[in-house]
């Protein structure tokens, strides 16, 4: 830090002496003539004793108060500078900001025109457009991932062309950079089969198809990793939970155990092999793997299969202590809750079992879901002439028959941009959206489907998804005004059913019980016998809700004779519950929890481990 020495000696008057090399510089000097540093100055008293400060060695000489000044003022300047930065990345990104939204707006202007000179279809440049972005934003994120591990990569290479490798690995680069996966995926395999050793390469190639959805190659690129590198941790995990969902279990096992051992402080391996010890029912073996399991990383997925190995095991105290866990760290956790609800049963804890129910109920809104809405199109599979959209439809079926619903939506998505006016595939596509969650997506699909004019089957059950979907968004009048809509427009019992059901539960919603009833009522005089068990159970519902138990029992016992659900069932436990029938309710309830687990295989449990562990999701 420059000094400033106000005297004694006029020789020393107006100098300034460099922080960085002691040359003597002139007050008014900004920056020294030597060394080019800025000058920064410090002021003090002068003493004789500082006149060696300039003469030998300035970090022997300095004072420590000075010295500490001096790193202050330092700071002080990067601060400065650092706070001019950041206002000027502030302003450059509010201009891109507004540029951006320009452009947005001449886009969407354009669109208009063009759709209204009927040069484009809206609704397929929407699609195509989604389905274009969603794939730019993968190459992106493969591109950041390849960028991270492309000098390991080159590295490691140990075969007789290191310049055409490196070249392949570029190439596959630049392809991420032109939004081309598939590209960049061939080159990257062109350049793996060149050095079949580089176990890097292979987890990326893994790595990338398991991200996309596509598990068969995954598994075949994580066992080529293992072939090298036998204890990789990642290849391990994600070997293991793939062949368990191929049916090899074990190998599956072998895997995981070996995993376990040489990573014996990991939480995914020895959660993994817990749960598939518990679905193969060695509940012993589970329940010591899960305990160190929960020691590691207390999740509640960890928790509840703990918890449902105690339930198997007769242990219901146990049971219900991690349970009572699971829901404390989330309490949105149904199945838990329906356990919890079982498990206090077993105890004969009625009304702690009745709480249980209700919360489980209170979070689970009420919609009918895709396997539901698709009985209702009856002979609806989607079909295509188009090649490469039927080609689209097959990995759709495979994704939703495996219960991959993500990787359904996007084959969805990608057979509609080739076959844009298929109503049988934008009704599918509707459910899909619908299933996951994504209900603002379904009003438009569902409005270019009634305009292509289709059946009034395949008509009635859009408009029905329709106003499931309006529910999900809490718009249940404008649900009820589609509801009516499709009472004017439908002449068969199958769309006058469909239309009382709908505005009944959305009546159930707005807690107007009378006109609910009265729906439900005329859904049941006008349902054909594929249909009744929808108003029956509706029916029960309301029934419960009005406290009118012996009707809401017999309801929903009928409803679930002719189409057993775990909801329905649930609420006949509960109504059940409610008029003093413990041991029946038990068992309508241990019923409806194995439906429910049916419904939820091993891999959504270490799906949502890896999505709910900070420390865990970097492995995929």
């Amino acid at each position: 830090m420059a000094t400033s020495n106000p005297s004694p000696g006029a020789d020393r008057e107006g100098i300034l002496y460099c922080q960085v090399c002691g040359a003597a510089n002139p007050d008014e000097r900004e920056y020294c003539g030597r060394c080019h540093h800025k000058l920064l100055v410090v002021s003090g008293a002068w003493n004789e004793d500082d006149e060696a400060a300039f003469t030998g060695d300035p970090e022997e000489q300095i004072s420590f108060d000075e010295h500490l000044l001096e790193r202050i003022s330092v700071l002080e300047e990067v601060v400065r500078r650092t706070t001019d930065t950041v206002r000027q990345l502030l302003g450059t990104l509010t201009k891109l900001e507004q540029k951006l939204l320009v452009n947005q707006t001449g886009v969407a202007t354009l669109c208009d025109l063009l759709d209204a000179a009927r040069v484009i279809n809206r609704e397929a440049w929407s699609e195509l457009m989604e389905s274009r972005l969603d794939a730019q934003l993968e190459a992106l994120e493969q591109h950041e991932r390849l960028a991270a591990v492309r000098e390991r990569l080159v590295a490691r290479h140990r075969g007789p062309e290191p310049q055409a490798f490196a070249d392949l690995i570029e190439e596959a680069d630049q392809a991420l950079l032109r939004f081309d996966l598939e590209e960049a995926l061939r080159a990257l395999e062109a350049a793996h089969a060149q050095d079949p050793g580089n176990y890097e390469l292979a987890f990326f190639l893994g790595e990338t198809y398991f991200n996309s959805g596509d598990r068969r190659r995954a598994l075949t690129y994580f066992e080529r990793v293992l072939e090298v590198k036998e204890d990789h941790y990642e290849s391990l995990v994600l070997s293991g939970v793939l062949h368990h969902e191929s049916g090899a279990a074990e190998r599956s096992m072998s895997l995981l155990r070996t995993a376990v051992e040489r990573f014996p402080d990991a939480f995914l391996p020895t959660f993994s092999l817990g749960a598939i010890y518990a679905s193969a029912g060695r509940l012993r073996e589970a329940q010591r793997l899960l305990e160190r399991a929960v020691a590691l990383e207390p999740l509640p997925q960890a928790l509840f299969l703990l918890g449902s190995c105690a339930y198997e095991q007769g242990r219901t105290t146990t049971a219900i202590r991690h349970l009572e866990a699971a829901v404390r760290l989330d309490p949105s956790f149904e199945e838990a809750l329906e356990l919890l609800a079982l498990a206090a049963l077993e105890r004969r804890w009625s009304r702690k079992a009745l709480n249980a129910l209700r919360r489980a109920q209170r979070l689970r809104p009420e919609k009918l879901r895709y396997h539901e809405l698709a009985q209702l199109a009856g002979d609806g599979e989607p079909d295509s002439a188009d090649a490469e959209a039927a080609g689209w439809l097959s990995r759709a079926r495979e994704a939703v028959a495996a219960g991959e619903m993500h990787l359904a939506l996007s084959c969805f998505r990608r057979a509609l941009v080739n076959d844009p006016e298929n109503a049988t595939l934008l009704l599918v596509y509707a459910m899909a959206c619908l299933e996951l969650g994504r209900a603002e997506d379904v009003p438009p699909v569902i409005d270019k489907l009634i305009a292509l004019e289709p059946d009034e089957r395949l008509k009635a059950t859009a408009y029905a998804t329709l106003i499931e979907a309006l529910r999900a968004e809490g718009k249940l009048e404008e649900g009820n005004r589609v509801g009516r809509l499709l009472l004017a427009e439908g002449h068969t019992d199958f769309s006058r059913t469909l239309a009382y059901y709908e505005m009944a539960c959305n009546l159930t919603e707005l807690e107007d019980l009378d006109q609910a009833l009265a729906y439900a009522r005329s859904a049941l005089d006008a349902a054909p016998e594929e249909l009744r068990r929808l108003p029956l159970a509706a029916l029960g519902r309301l029934h419960y809700k009005r406290r009118e138990l012996p009707q809401a029992v017999d309801c929903l016992s009928r409803a679930s004779e002719l189409a057993p659900t775990a909801r329905t069932l649930t609420y006949l436990g509960m109504a059940l519950l409610a008029s003093g029938q413990r041991d029946r309710a038990q068992s309508v309830l241990t019923r409806a929890h194995q439906l429910e687990r049916r419904r939820s295989p091993l891999q959504d449990k270490v799906g949502e481990c890896l999505r709910q562990g900070a420390r865990l999701v970097q492995h995929l």
